[in-house]
């Protein structure tokens, strides 16, 4: 997932135009926004010191959107003209970066900042269990699969949810369970998950669970303590 396309589709057209200009809380928020898009951009890379920080594609996408709204409709800038707010913004922290004596240091102090605006706008989703992801996982190749066929989208998310079912089931023997009952639980968490997706899709409404936190328990062993923040 991309931050800054799923950034601009957030924002929609005013009617108004002649903006105001931008106060200090509205510049602060963009530069949060611009922030929060260059951690994501660097998650979706790899970047080892970004990962440091919570998953951002789909909450900073969400926060983007909501702070993008809220300044045209007190400014009457366009979308265009948030759009190049952002851009010089985005523009502006990786200069910062450049000149700073220690960069990493410069990020971390803004984003502590940052990570407090975007839970209070846009709280965190409660983070689902090694069996909840395997559950979850499996339902995401079986609609991939069944849309796409064994692509290379599907073939990630079966990799990814056996790493998961096995993880589970270690979990389980190690509290005690039978091979059976663990059995049984993956099958009921599983028919919850789905129950649940499929109830609200026809409402219209996206999973109540972080599911990126599932593709964090799914990495290997020593990556596991990132992103719990």
């Amino acid at each position: 997932m991309n931050f800054m396309p799923l950034l601009m589709l957030a924002l929609s057209q005013p009617a108004v135009s002649s903006p105001e200009p931008l106060d200090e809380i509205q510049r602060r928020d963009l530069s949060c926004v611009a922030g929060l898009a260059i951690i994501a951009s660097e998650q979706e890379r790899g970047v080892e010191s970004a990962l440091d920080f919570p998953l951002l594609s789909e909450r900073g996408a969400t926060y983007a959107g909501l702070v993008g709204q809220q300044i045209m409709d007190d400014t009457g800038r366009t979308r265009e003209q948030v759009r190049e707010d952002i851009l010089a913004a985005v523009a502006a922290q990786q200069a910062w970066a450049q000149q700073a004596a220690d960069p990493d240091e410069l990020v971390r102090s803004g984003m502590a900042a940052c990570l407090s605006l975007l839970d209070a706008a846009v709280p965190p989703k409660p983070k689902p269990d090694l069996t909840q992801c395997a559950g979850m996982l499996q339902l995401a190749y079986d609609e991939v699969h069944g849309r796409e066929g064994l692509s290379k989208t599907a073939q990630d998310l079966k990799t990814l949810a056996a790493v998961l079912d096995s993880r589970a089931r270690d979990r389980m023997r190690a509290e005690g369970l039978s091979g059976q009952e663990s059995d049984i639980l993956l099958t009921r968490s599983r028919e919850t998950m789905l129950a649940d997706a499929k109830k609200r899709k026809s409402l219209g409404q996206s999973s109540n669970l972080d599911f990126d936190h599932c593709f964090v328990l799914a990495a290997p062993e020593e990556k596991q303590p990132r992103n719990e923040h």
